[in-house]
């Protein structure tokens, strides 16, 4: 019994790598170059949320002192984190000026925001940029 089982997978074996008969499967010919092609001819404006239209707002030439997050000061020497937390913690602010009004600075820490005002902008407070602690964690680690 177990013979004629092995001659049967054997036979079907060589019949397979054989092959069998058959027929050609015929494609169809499709020239993707003759379809006809579609023009647009006007591009409608997309939507913008609230968050892409505040970030218009603010730019990126100067760091928004009511919105940016607490990571976005490391680009100026000495105000990561101590200062920049000082800044976001105090916030908001009506003018940039009012951030040397910050208590518990220490004198060189006035100076080196004296120094920095020019990096600095002030636009209305965005729950977008605020809720949830948004600006202390971003979510982004490098």
């Amino acid at each position: 019994m177990k013979q004629i089982a092995l001659v049967l997978a054997i036979f079907g074996l060589c019949l397979g790598f054989m092959g069998l008969p058959y027929h050609q499967a015929q494609a169809s010919n499709l020239n993707l170059t003759a379809w006809p092609s579609t023009s647009i001819l006007a591009v409608e404006a997309g939507k913008v949320n609230k968050a892409d239209e505040k970030l218009g707002e603010m730019g990126v030439e100067k760091l928004d002192l009511n919105n940016s997050p607490l990571r976005s000061f490391r680009k100026y020497r000495g105000m990561f984190p101590t200062i920049a937390a000082k800044i976001v913690d105090n916030a908001p602010y009506e003018k940039v000026e009012d951030v040397l009004e910050i208590p518990d600075l220490t004198e060189r820490q006035k100076k080196l925001l004296e120094a920095n005002l020019k990096n600095f902008k002030v636009t209305s407070p965005s729950d977008d940029f605020n809720e949830g602690n948004y600006r202390l964690n971003t979510g982004s680690y490098d």
